[in-house]
């Protein structure tokens, strides 16, 4: 059974590096799964991996790289069979 994390991170999150940087940390965290821009300005993702290290991948999604500006983080927790073989980069 794989823990999941689904988010939608709200604030200054596009044009800053967002996406790349979220996927710098979560292969630095070690997850799988995927993240993308959203054509209303968030930014949307979902991890897979050790309950710690998402955890850790959410308080950095709180913060975010150093020029963006994070107002909200909605979250959504799940288990199961895993999805995700890697961690992408997506489009809308």
């Amino acid at each position: 059974m794989t823990h999941r994390l689904h988010v939608f991170i709200t604030g200054r999150v596009q044009g800053v590096g967002f996406r790349y940087s979220t996927y710098a940390q979560a292969q630095a965290l070690g997850l799988k799964g995927w993240v993308r821009n959203l054509p209303d300005g968030r930014v949307e993702g979902e991890f897979e991996g050790p309950k710690s290290a998402l955890d850790q991948m959410l308080a950095w999604c709180h913060a975010g790289p150093g020029i963006a500006h994070v107002t909200h983080v909605d979250t959504t927790w799940d288990s199961g069979e895993p999805r995700h073989g890697e961690f992408r980069l997506r489009m809308y």
